[in-house]
């Protein structure tokens, strides 16, 4: 007998879409990643997926975590050339439901259910206040943010834009970094620096801060050559540790993250021991006369591959209730 599926969940970055079905006890079953410059939208990737695992049957609702803020239903992807609204998605394959949601509001949701071996502890080992607000964050093509908001009465995502909030430099480096990047794009953001198009700039401006070439050319090749033992590239990597850090103490802050701040998205994994080792749990507890606050609150890096897929999942099944 073939399993039954209660509904289509995705995760839809600037660089990767990825989609799987939840079986009726709730398992995530057929995972596919597609790269998302290779279709023309959101729902041509879905038409794909659905012919490839159920021969054009669809279940019955979706939920679809999206890159960006959405609006009365409707998403204009931040770093992708794709519009899309769930009345769109309900007129071209009949879903009785669907819903689309911000990707780190859905990874909001899926934090309190990774499990150890999906975490890596950054800094001490600490247990976040229960009930408590949480706080997703990480850089990828962009940089998203989410918070948790817990209570007795259940658990409710909050998505925002706060990768779009200005950056703030916290020494005589970071105010030159500043002034360069406020040089070649006006007003500067935290996703201008935290990001992997943010990383490899910081590798340019710094070179030109040490007066030395800068003979590589894109981010991956910046991580790689930091592993190899480039100086340069080894200082590009600590920056951004050290700036993501005081990033995260700033945004435990806003959301009285006293749960737990966790830190996702497609480069921190790849950076996991500099994390682990370097500034960024000094500069998130570098907050003045808030230390001692941020200093109680945990810091974990995710290490589970598809969080947004678990946490839209989970919608799904609020949505399922309904």
């Amino acid at each position: 007998m073939k399993p039954q599926y209660t509904g289509l969940v995705g995760d839809v970055g600037g660089t990767n879409a990825r989609f799987a079905l939840v079986d009726t006890q709730g398992h995530v079953r057929h995972l596919h990643v597609y790269t998302a410059a290779n279709y023309g939208s959101l729902g041509e990737v879905i038409a794909d997926y659905l012919g490839r695992t159920l021969n054009h049957k669809q279940p019955p609702r979706a939920v679809v975590a999206v890159a960006g803020p959405v609006l009365d239903g409707e998403i204009e992807f931040t770093n992708l050339d794709w519009q899309v609204s769930e009345g769109d998605l309900l007129a071209q394959f009949s879903f009785e439901a669907v819903e689309l949601m911000n990707d780190f509001a859905a990874q909001a949701l899926a934090c309190p259910l990774l499990a150890p071996a999906d975490l890596r502890t950054l800094g001490p080992a600490l247990r976040g206040a229960a009930d408590c607000p949480m706080v997703v964050l990480g850089a990828g093509t962009g940089f998203g943010v989410a918070g948790l908001a817990r209570s007795e009465r259940g658990d409710t995502a909050v998505a925002t834009e706060g990768g779009h909030a200005a950056f703030a430099p916290s020494d005589d480096v970071e105010v030159e970094i500043w002034s360069q990047f406020r040089a070649r794009h006006g007003r500067v953001s935290i996703e201008r620096l935290m990001s992997g198009r943010g990383l490899f700039e910081l590798y340019g401006v710094l070179a030109g801060l040490r007066q030395v070439e800068a003979p590589l050319v894109d981010e991956k090749a910046v991580m790689d050559a930091a592993s190899a033992g480039n100086a340069l590239a080894g200082e590009t990597l600590d920056r951004f540790c050290a700036i993501l850090g005081a990033v995260a103490g700033d945004l435990a802050l806003s959301f009285g993250a006293r749960g737990g701040v966790f830190v996702s998205g497609g480069i921190a994994p790849r950076m996991a021991d500099r994390l682990a080792a370097g500034a960024f749990r000094t500069r998130f507890e570098d907050k003045g006369r808030l230390s001692a606050y941020v200093a109680e609150i945990p810091t974990s890096l995710v290490l589970h591959p598809y969080p947004a897929i678990i946490g839209a999942a989970r919608q799904l099944e609020m949505l399922e209730r309904l």
